[in-house]
């Protein structure tokens, strides 16, 4: 592997490691009145499998995003796996394996592996959670598995929103939706602004720039397919469209930012200004790049720390307690039938 490359995957790691260093979780110990104890504790998750995609392309960023927060989290068993790419496994994958301490790593992918991971075979001992992007064979191999064990979240075609204004460079925001585009033929990329003359120069920008992309093939179609531009007409039909829109990747590549920003409720990243492009947040920000897509943003959130715990109550009550909360234990029960519940309560007191 190239020295340049190693260096940056260990800033990489250094940056992703240090942010999610900070996500710190908080055990509840609370003693009422009556001397009831209730307590609620953060446990990590025993075994956590990760999928790196393999097939196509290869992603040490996908190894550094999905197993630094478990190793944070105090995950014990950290499993890769990873489809190998003309015959081989890809270098770059196995040395930031190599730097996150993962030693039990397997060349398969796909549905398959999913299931492997799932279930357990004869060589793989099964995990109890699953993390970590993939085709559409893997996605739906994940939804069916949901239940047996844990899974991050279901993502779609990565996307992005841009908005710009008249002060915006067309040039980059065009580099910006190319840079979602050339991931999928399926990617959404979304271009909203109250400037049509902006538009039109991103318009121009993308013709010219898609012409030397390698990955011209896939980014033309996404962009035909799935391209949309939005001349909207004040800020408050901006936030409107964007919280109906929850995009994965939400840039604000415009001077007023702060006037919007506080409003937008539904994202899975915000980049402010316009220097904060979206292709840090994959690699080095520090932040977390597996994000809701498809409009998940308004419900869930991007892989973080606190996705490697689980959490257990615990409750010990005092005579005192029983005695006194007990009898409107007894009536709920018995108001809702379940006269066991009841009769369990009224033997201790």
């Amino acid at each position: 592997l190239q020295k340049k490359v190693k260096e940056s995957i260990d800033l990489a790691y250094n940056r992703i490691f240090q942010f999610h260093s900070k996500q710190k979780v908080k055990n509840i110990f609370y003693k009422d009145k009556l001397q009831n104890k209730l307590s609620y504790k953060y446990l990590p998750i025993e075994s956590v499998g990760i999928y790196v995609p393999g097939g196509t392309a290869s992603y040490p960023s996908t190894v550094l995003m999905n197993a630094i927060p478990a190793i944070i989290a105090g995950v014990k068993r950290i499993v890769m796996v990873n489809p190998r790419n003309k015959g081989k496994q890809n270098p770059g994958v196995l040395y930031a394996a190599k730097k996150c301490g993962i030693k039990e790593i397997y060349s398969i992918g796909g549905a398959q592996a999913i299931a492997a991971l799932a279930y357990g075979t004869k060589k793989i001992i099964k995990v109890n959670k699953i993390v970590g992007p993939g085709n559409l064979y893997v996605t739906n191999a994940k939804k069916e598995i949901f239940g047996e064990v844990g899974i991050d979240i279901i993502a779609g075609p990565s996307e992005i929103t841009v908005v710009g204004d008249k002060y915006s460079n067309p040039d980059w925001i065009a580099s910006d939706l190319i840079a979602q585009a050339e991931h999928d033929k399926l990617s959404q990329s979304i271009l909203i602004s109250k400037d049509k003359n902006l538009i039109s120069k991103v318009k121009k920008s993308l013709s010219t720039q898609l012409k030397k992309l390698p990955r011209k093939l896939i980014a033309t179609k996404s962009l035909k397919s799935n391209g949309i531009f939005i001349n909207i007409s004040s800020d408050k039909k901006l936030v409107e469209v964007i919280n109906k829109i929850a995009p994965e990747h939400l840039e604000l590549n415009i001077i007023n930012y702060k006037n919007v920003v506080n409003k937008i409720i539904n994202a899975g990243s915000i980049f402010l200004g316009k220097y904060s492009a979206e292709a840090f947040g994959d690699y080095l920000a520090g932040t977390n790049h597996v994000l809701p897509t498809s409009g998940s943003a308004k419900f869930l959130s991007g892989l973080s720390v606190y996705d490697f715990y689980k959490r257990i109550s615990y409750i010990n009550l005092s005579k005192k307690g029983i005695e006194t909360l007990g009898p409107s234990v007894i009536t709920l029960a018995n108001f809702e039938g379940l006269e066991g519940h009841a009769k369990s309560v009224e033997l201790r007191i």
